[in-house]
């Protein structure tokens, strides 16, 4: 086997969204969590540079890199308080916790490994702005603008609850 740059590149990002999702999922301190997550999203959008699909690179940077971690950090500071104390989770939950979280990654992997992947048509090159435009924002199968309206009126529930909650205190 051959150890090629864009391999050692990959193996790295891999290492590093394994290792901070682990941290993001651990940590105690919500902060350190966002933190650890945006380190997570910044290696996801390095995997698809190196795919050389810098559309989708570009969108993980600015979307969920910048915007989410943002509004995630924004509504943490809104909403929480030092008065508040963490509760004690009980055994029976926590080993709950384990067993579903075992059982989820046997089924991910067992569906990764037992589907056969097609070869994608889009092995060459990139689209050009036109074609995503119209897949991105079109009504027709296939096409995205339905999701997007309702992912902008979740964010907006998201905010305005914040802000009520914020408001409570």
């Amino acid at each position: 086997m051959e150890i090629t740059l864009p391999k050692v590149v990959f193996l790295f990002l891999a290492t590093v969204i394994v290792v901070f999702s682990i941290l993001t999922v651990t940590t105690k301190r919500i902060l350190r969590s966002a933190t650890y997550l945006l380190f997570v999203l910044f290696a996801t959008a390095g995997i698809y540079f190196e795919l050389n699909f810098s559309f989708l690179g570009a969108v993980q940077l600015t979307v969920y890199a910048g915007g989410i971690i943002v509004l995630y950090v924004f509504s943490i500071l809104l909403t929480s308080s030092n008065s508040q104390k963490l509760e004690k989770i009980k055994n029976s939950k926590y080993f709950a916790g384990i067993i579903s979280a075992v059982a989820g990654s046997a089924i991910c992997i067992f569906i990764t490994l037992t589907h056969s992947f097609p070869v994608s048509h889009f092995t060459s090159g990139e689209l050009n702005q036109k074609v995503i435009g119209t897949a991105l924002m079109g009504m027709e199968k296939y096409q995205y603008l339905l999701p997007f309206e309702a992912i902008s009126v979740l964010l907006l529930a998201c905010i305005i609850g914040g802000i009520l909650i914020a408001r409570k205190r």
